[in-house]
C-alpha cells in the first residue's frame, strides 16, 4: 500500500507544470528552502553559510588587493593605519545597530543571535553579525583608497563612513556611498588626509586582475549593468575627445588603463546599497557619474574627479528609486528553483519557491 502512494505521488509531481520564476538581481527573497532529509523547510540566518553572501566575496579580494598593492606599489601605508580603520568602522557599526535597536552594546558580546530592527529577506531578520561585514568592507576601501599622515585622521574617515549609513538614509536607503563618504570628508575637513589615483599606475596585469575580480563578485551582486554603463558611457566620451584633439590610441588606452578608475568602477559605483534599485535607474545614474567625471577630470582638470561625482550624484538614486520603483537589494540571493527530476525524488516533497545554493 506505501508503495503505492509513493508511486502516485511520483506522477502527480511528474504531470505538474511547473512555471520557472525568473527573478531579476534585486528581486526580495519571497521564500528559502534547505534540502534536508528529503523535505523542504525554511532557512534561517543562523543557517546559512559564509559564501552564501556576497560580501565574503568583496571583503577576500579587497583584502588581496590591499596585500598587493602594499607588496608591488611599495605604498607608504603603515600597518596601525589600517588596524586603526578596521577596528573603528567594526566598533562605529557594533554600537550603532546596538543603538539603532536600543539595546546595550554588551548584549552583542553573549547574545550573538539578537535580531536587528532592519530586515530586507523574509530569511527573518538578521542578527547584529550579519551587518559587521560590510563595516569590514567599508574599512577595506578607505584602507585602498585614503592616504592620511596621522592615524586619528583614519579614524576620523572611518566613523564619519559608518555613521552616514545610519545617519543620511531615506525611506532605510543610504545616501551616500560610505567609503566615499569618508574619504571626502576627511579631506575637506582636515589637511592630511588625500586620494592617490595614480597609486596603481597603468600596468595591464592590475587591470586583468580587477577585472576578474570584480566581475565575480558583480556576478554575485548582480549590478554588472552599472559598471557597463559607466566605463561604456566613460570610454566613448574619451574617444570622442581623443579624436577631436587629433591623439594616438595610445593616449586614450593610458587613460582607461588605470587601475584607481578600474577599481572606483567595479567597486565603488556598485555598492547596492546605495545605487538606484531598479536596472533603468542604474543605467541613467552611472551614465550621469560618467559625464560629470569626464567634464571634471578633462575640463577643471581634477584627477579625483569620479569619488567628487559619485558624492554629488549620489542623492539621484533616491529620486530615481521613486520614478523607477524596485524591491531594494537584499545581499543574500536566491537561485533558479530545483529541476523536477529532483522535487520529485521523494513523496511529501513539495515543488520549492527559489533556495539559495549551499
Amino acid at each position: 500500500m506505501q508503495n503505492r502512494i509513493q508511486q502516485l505521488t511520483l506522477e502527480v509531481v511528474a504531470n505538474t507544470t511547473v512555471t520557472e520564476q525568473h527573478l531579476e538581481p534585486d528581486t526580495p527573497v519571497e521564500a528559502a528552502f534547505s534540502k534536508a532529509n528529503g523535505f523542504f523547510q525554511p532557512l534561517s540566518w543562523r543557517s546559512l553559510t559564509i559564501w552564501q553572501d556576497a560580501r565574503s566575496y568583496q571583503i577576500l579580494f579587497l583584502g588581496c588587493f590591499l596585500v598587493v598593492g602594499i607588496s608591488t606599489r611599495d605604498w607608504s601605508l603603515r600597518p596601525e593605519v589600517i588596524g586603526a580603520a578596521i577596528a573603528t568602522c567594526l566598533t562605529t557599526q557594533w554600537l550603532a545597530v546596538s543603538w539603532q535597536n536600543k539595546i546595550s552594546p554588551l548584549h552583542f558580546l553573549f547574545l550573538s543571535d539578537f535580531q536587528t530592527s532592519d530586515s530586507d529577506s523574509s530569511l527573518g531578520k538578521p542578527p547584529i553579525k550579519w551587518s559587521l561585514p560590510s563595516a569590514l568592507i567599508t574599512a577595506l576601501g578607505l584602507s585602498l583608497l585614503l592616504r592620511v599622515d596621522h592615524v586619528t585622521t583614519m579614524m576620523l574617515a572611518s566613523t564619519l563612513a559608518i555613521l552616514s549609513k545610519f545617519v543620511l538614509k531615506i525611506r532605510g536607503k543610504h545616501v551616500f556611498n560610505p567609503a566615499n563618504f569618508g574619504i571626502l570628508a576627511v579631506v575637506l575637513l582636515t589637511h592630511d588626509a588625500w586620494i592617490s589615483p595614480g597609486q596603481w599606475g597603468e600596468d595591464g596585469w592590475y587591470a586583468l586582475m580587477f577585472a576578474g575580480a570584480g566581475a565575480l563578485v558583480l556576478q554575485r551582486v548582480g549590478r554588472w549593468d552599472t559598471t557597463a554603463a559607466f566605463l561604456g558611457s566613460y570610454a566613448l566620451l574619451e574617444a570622442v575627445r581623443n579624436l577631436w584633439l587629433g591623439w594616438t590610441w595610445d593616449v586614450f588606452l593610458h587613460r582607461l588603463m588605470s587601475g584607481s578608475l578600474l577599481l572606483f568602477a567595479l567597486f565603488l559605483i556598485t555598492d547596492p546599497r546605495s545605487i538606484p534599485n531598479a536596472r533603468t535607474g542604474r543605467l541613467i545614474w552611472a551614465v550621469a557619474i560618467a559625464i560629470l567625471t569626464f567634464i571634471l577630470r578633462n575640463h577643471f582638470f581634477i584627477t579625483t574627479a569620479g569619488f567628487w561625482a559619485l558624492f554629488a550624484l549620489s542623492p539621484l538614486s533616491v529620486l530615481l528609486d521613486l520614478v523607477w520603483s524596485a524591491p531594494r537589494f537584499s545581499w543574500l540571493q536566491p537561485s533558479p528553483p530545483l529541476p523536477i527530476a529532483e522535487t520529485a525524488a521523494t513523496p511529501n516533497t513539495a515543488i520549492p519557491a527559489p533556495y539559495f545554493q549551499a
